[in-house]
């Protein structure tokens, strides 16, 4: 599967107009290889280059690791003094051919690679340009077959098996910080790879209006409603969820809330359509929270792409409209944000098949009272 997947990037780059792709530890380097690399001090840098076997420039102490390749790489080690990298990297360069008379350009991940690994490429090719390469490396990712759609519903099943078994602990007066710690240890019970997604965000009463609130010693009270967005990973794939709930008795006015983005969860999710452009989803999700006078409520888009990562492609917003494929996954994820009061989210996840869209989520939507 590696092998092939090798074989797409590599078909792409010869109609990019890139000569090579560098890439640095991350997920894309972990879709191409199966294998775990880590950021840290010393580089770890992959050279793709058409028609040229891979070279792959890293740490002596890594160097059986290239043995695990799925397909034969060219292996340039190196030791522990800094000052001998940049002829490492020079090395490395002049073996592909991206040293040669004429201006190679070699695409870089900008989300991605760090100054640190940029400054030694950069060295060993000073001559090259280094475009942004993320359409034809986003491409490659952006459409999960079978084996990933499996390990992200797998992801989403731990996820949520995690939240109710942590639901019957939740009582007034905890802390969110204690309420997510909870969460977490559940997660790894659970069967969580031991790198989460995210951390859990666990917001209650008016941290609750911060979409990307952090847990807080804030104790839960009655009155409040409580916003978990939480996921698991499974395989290097991860799930991104949310649910809201009423700590005790709470106003009309957020059960109503609550009652508007459940529906417009739902019609965001029905929107999810092959053929159609994402737009679509956030214009139907978006037009039920207007509808019901909250549209300056709800201040984000309304998803964005899972996979590897916790956002990647497609992006669900009003103005994209880049088209829904089989394979594509990504959030639902509508809300609205009472500042200084309460807050509601309620986010799934889809991935698009051939006629439709799939939910790989079904944890209960409505309300339902804690503590």
């Amino acid at each position: 599967m590696t092998r092939t997947r090798l074989n797409n990037l590599t078909a792409s780059l010869r109609t990019s107009g890139l000569d090579a792709v560098i890439l640095n530890p991350g997920p894309t380097l972990k879709y191409l290889s199966g294998l775990n690399f880590h950021l840290m001090e010393r580089p770890v840098v992959l050279f793709i280059v058409p028609d040229q076997e891979p070279v792959l420039v890293l740490p002596e102490l890594e160097l059986p690791k290239v043995d695990l390749f799925p397909y034969k790489v060219q292996a340039f080690g190196y030791g522990e003094d800094p000052s001998e990298w940049d002829d490492i990297f020079r090395n490395a360069a002049q073996t592909l051919g991206l040293t040669r008379s004429g201006r190679k350009r070699i695409g870089v991940e900008p989300r991605q690679l760090r100054l640190l690994e940029f400054r030694h490429v950069k060295a060993g090719a000073p001559a090259a340009d280094y475009p942004d390469a993320t359409d034809v490396l986003a491409g490659l990712r952006l459409k999960k077959d079978k084996t990933e759609v499996d390990a992200m519903r797998r992801a989403v099943k731990i996820a949520q098996d995690a939240l109710e078994t942590t639901i019957l602990l939740m009582k007034i007066g905890m802390t969110e910080r204690e309420l997510s710690s909870e969460l977490v240890i559940q997660l790894f019970k659970h069967g969580s790879d031991p790198e989460l997604p995210f951390a859990p965000i666990v917001s209650s009463g008016p941290n609750s209006t911060n979409p990307h609130a952090s847990p807080t010693e804030r104790k839960l009270q009655a009155g409040d409603l409580l916003v978990v967005d939480w996921g698991a990973a499974y395989d290097g794939y991860i799930s991104d969820l949310t649910r809201t709930f009423a700590v005790g008795e709470v106003d009309d006015e957020y059960k109503k809330i609550h009652k508007i983005v459940q529906e417009a969860n739902a019609a965001g999710r029905a929107a999810a359509m092959p053929g159609l452009p994402c737009a679509n989803v956030d214009y139907a999700a978006r037009a039920v929270i207007e509808q019901a006078g909250y549209g300056k409520y709800f201040t984000h888009r309304t998803g964005h792409g899972i996979g590897m990562e916790g956002h990647e492609d497609p992006y669900i917003r009003g103005d994209n409209l880049q088209l829904l494929e089989p394979g594509m996954a990504f959030t639902v994820e509508p809300g609205i944000y009472l500042p200084g009061r309460n807050g509601v989210r309620i986010e799934d996840n889809l991935v698009i098949t051939e006629d439709g869209a799939e939910c790989l989520s079904d944890m209960p939507r409505e309300i339902r009272v804690v503590g």
